[in-house]
């Protein structure tokens, strides 16, 4: 689950060519509203079960935590959608001065809006990602791979120096290694 608002948030629109933006916001709202979907059944189908587990009540939490940003994520999503279709009622007016106005006032608010959306997703997915390390901690061969990472692992030392070459024979090429 994680990973897919990791995906989500690849996909993501960038600003630019306002004709396909439409569609392309639209279909994500539509898959965000199938992912509100899918943690509300997790959490119905842990909460109803009659066997709960010892880790059930986090698993719960840990869904139900990534509800909010879910939410806000689809608000802004929805806010883009807005104000796409507010520069689409507006294209005509836009070499009227009052009106590119507030057509750059809308292109900033989703600008926002989709960085907004960014966060959000970002939040859920590390939520769903805590959670799941916390009822499955990452495998020894992880960990070890994660210790072994670029991000963690000590800054390269500087190379010893080269050894200075010996006087050669005379007539005798001498290369380097």
């Amino acid at each position: 689950m994680a990973s897919a608002f990791d995906a989500q948030r690849g996909k993501l629109p960038v600003l630019g060519n306002y004709r396909r933006l439409p569609g392309i916001v639209a279909r994500q709202m539509s898959e965000l509203g199938e992912l509100i979907t899918d943690l509300g059944h997790e959490v119905f189908l842990r909460a109803a079960a009659q066997d709960h587990e010892v880790h059930t009540a986090r698993v719960i939490a840990g869904f139900a935590a990534a509800a909010r940003p879910t939410g806000e994520a689809a608000f802004a999503l929805g806010e883009t959608a807005h104000q796409l279709a507010f520069l689409n009622q507006t294209e005509h007016l836009r070499n009227r001065p009052d009106a590119q106005e507030a057509r750059e006032a809308a292109v900033r608010v989703m600008e926002d809006a989709l960085g907004a959306a960014d966060t959000a997703l970002h939040e859920a997915a590390d939520s769903l990602h805590a959670a799941s390390t916390t009822v499955s901690p990452p495998s020894v061969r992880l960990r070890a791979a994660r210790s072994r990472s670029t991000t963690t692992a000590p800054a390269p030392q500087p190379a010893p120096p080269a050894a200075t070459p010996t006087a050669a024979a005379p007539g005798r090429i001498v290369r380097g290694r």
